[in-house]
């Protein structure tokens, strides 16, 4: 039976003594988590321990859910806590919530160190594994996220300025040594002011400095700026259009997230609109009445909420809105640590566009080496060679660049062989 077992072992909790020792608060929490994060609490049993005296000592407790249930054990004595939490995936991936609970549960008790266990129960696909717990380094505010069920990557936040869950996503806000303000979607790095420009600097000035002149830019996603605020500075550029799920990503970006966006969510060229990318894919493009010369998937990994973001159907959907001469673009994964996808990608983009270019950099935020593609059915940024990257970028006066020029364009199409073949 496909499952996922979430088992943490908490430390040192800094929380208060009464969420540890009173059993109608633990309850309340675990119970109103569970229901908060989509799962199905069909019932509760919590019991309260009392010492020797008759006060309140450690409870245990248990929610029953739909999907199976969620365990916890406290030893307000030693600052202790047993977590575990489990989910059936027979009929559907409950891994998302699965870990939205656990680490609602995980933050409430303020663990000064988490040992922590994730047990896969018939071997589930990459999706299911994706951003869970792997075991923590010790220390209050670290912030993990896993690259695949074997590895993961850290940074240490300095302070929670926000933290909640739309009504697609759980959302975070940290302000970080050494990132500086830093976003999350559902345990994912998305961005972060000091380090952004590797990822939008090269997802947009890669397909736009091959453009002779873009002048109409579709974002899917992208509700942090960063991408719009990166189509701006090509001089031709006339109008783009975001198409953002969750309006609360806008909301936390115009609040948190100036240094990403610059301001171009207020730009007169820019035009905003919330609900399905998807849909506003497939229902313009049987009629093509509105075309892009560039189409960027600014948008979460393909799990969830974005997965049909993914296919080769919506890739065809994208297509059929590009202007002669236009392309998409959108990041693939981590090549080490997530090779199925990238194929999986790079395949269905070559069975829609006759030229599809993936690219790689290091993007630090993210913790390793990212891959990036533009397709398009004549468009070719791996045929520019540096000299004209850069006579374009003086000619458009685009300035202020921090990591993109001609030699690194061109540097990024260098796949080593490792690549050649995983990407066939």
């Amino acid at each position: 039976m496909n499952g996922l077992h979430l088992i943490a072992d908490l430390y040192r909790c800094g929380a208060s003594a009464a969420a540890l020792t009173e059993r109608e608060a633990l309850e309340t929490l675990c119970v109103t988590q569970c229901r908060e994060a989509g799962l199905t609490p069909l019932g509760s049993c919590f019991y309260q321990f009392r010492d020797e005296s008759g006060a309140a000592a450690g409870v245990t407790g248990t929610v029953v859910l739909a999907e199976s249930h969620l365990t916890i054990h406290t030893w307000p004595e030693a600052g202790g806590v047993t977590l575990d939490v489990y989910v059936c995936n027979f009929s559907r991936d409950n891994g998302d919530r699965a870990r939205v609970v656990y680490r609602a549960v995980i933050d409430a008790l303020r663990p000064a160190q988490i040992v922590a266990h994730e047990v896969v129960r018939g071997r589930l696909p990459e999706k299911a594994a994706a951003a869970g717990p792997l075991p923590l380094p010790a220390g209050e505010g670290v912030i993990f996220e896993q690259l695949n069920e074997d590895a993961g990557y850290f940074t240490r936040g300095g302070k929670l300025i926000e933290k909640g869950r739309s009504r697609y996503q759980e959302y975070e806000v940290w302000e970080t040594p050494q990132f500086g303000r830093l976003f999350r979607l559902d345990g994912c790095f998305m961005t972060s002011e000091r380090d952004e420009f590797h990822y939008h600097e090269n997802l947009i000035q890669v397909p736009c400095i091959a453009h002779p002149a873009p002048a109409r830019a579709l974002i899917l996603g992208g509700g942090d700026g960063g991408s719009a605020e990166e189509l701006l500075k090509q001089p031709t550029i006339v109008k783009i259009v975001i198409a953002e799920l969750d309006e609360k990503v806008i909301e936390i970006a115009r609040r948190h997230l100036q240094a990403v966006h610059r301001g171009a969510l207020d730009d007169p060229r820019v035009e905003l609109r919330i609900g399905d990318g998807f849909r506003y894919v497939m229902e313009k493009a049987p009629a093509a009445a509105a075309r892009f010369d560039l189409i960027v998937l600014d948008l979460t990994d393909p799990v969830g909420p974005a997965e049909a973001l993914y296919s080769e159907d919506f890739f065809r959907g994208c297509r059929a809105l590009l202007a002669p001469g236009g392309a998409i673009s959108l990041h693939i994964g981590a090549p080490v640590f997530q090779p199925d996808r990238l194929r999986t990608l790079v395949a269905r983009l070559r069975q829609v566009f006759a030229i599809v270019r993936p690219y790689f950099l290091y993007v630090p935020l993210y913790g390793t080496l990212w891959g990036f593609a533009t397709a398009s059915d004549t468009l070719d940024p791996a045929a520019l060679h540096a000299e004209e990257v850069d006579r374009r970028l003086a000619e458009r006066r685009i300035g202020a660049l921090q990591h993109y020029n001609g030699a690194v364009h061109c540097a990024q199409f260098a796949l080593p062989n490792h690549l050649r073949a995983l990407l066939g």
